[in-house]
């Protein structure tokens, strides 16, 4: 049988059907199988995590068969309930696939201390910046006689006094005591400048 009869003949184009079905069947396994292994399609929402225990969120992903890596406690904060989760990644309604891991970041159960700086001596405007700083707020002013206009006398709080390297709880008021600029010279009455006697000369 010659080349063109055998493109022409019946056993040619069976071949050709016969691997055209074959190489269909293969593709339809291998995309099938694709899909399977990646979830294509399949899509999961992140759920909110926020001021939940780490039981009550492990509860919920498992669930939704997601999984959760706890990286770091922050620094108290007191709008969510101590030990709870503050932060997530990836967000809430994100959408992810099965068996991922969110990332969380706790709350701790209460605030750490910080060192009380050295305020002494040091004006109003320059003492609220460093308070803050150490993560302090500024409490009750009050002020006193005392020559230099609003330089810091006293830190207290809660009505005790406090020293530069006291330890407090991180967000607390700081109460301070500021010069009130008005101690000067004194004032002498007219009257007795004339009573005044001012020694002349040698006398």
């Amino acid at each position: 049988m010659s080349l063109r009869q055998y493109l022409t003949s019946r056993v040619f184009f069976a071949q050709m059907i016969a691997a055209m079905a074959i190489f269909a069947i293969i593709a339809y396994l291998f995309f099938h199988w694709i899909t399977y292994t990646t979830n294509h399609g399949q899509e999961i929402t992140v759920p909110d995590l926020g001021k939940l225990s780490v039981e009550q969120a492990e509860e919920k992903l498992d669930a939704l068969d997601l999984d959760y890596i706890i990286l770091d406690t922050v620094d108290f904060r007191p709008e969510f309930p101590k030990l709870t989760i503050v932060e997530q990644e990836p967000r809430a309604g994100a959408k992810v696939k099965e068996g991922r891991k969110i990332y969380i970041k706790i709350n701790a159960s209460k605030y750490t201390m910080v060192v009380v700086p050295d305020l002494i001596e040091k004006t109003y405007r320059q003492a609220v910046p460093t308070l803050e700083a150490v993560g302090l707020k500024e409490g009750t002013i009050t002020y006193k006689p005392y020559l230099g206009k609003d330089m810091v006398l006293e830190v207290r709080m809660n009505g005790k006094k406090l020293k530069a390297g006291d330890k407090v709880l991180k967000s607390s008021k700081i109460d301070l005591v500021l010069g009130d600029g008005k101690v000067g010279f004194v004032e002498i009455d007219s009257t007795e400048i004339d009573s005044m006697e001012i020694p002349l000369g040698n006398e």
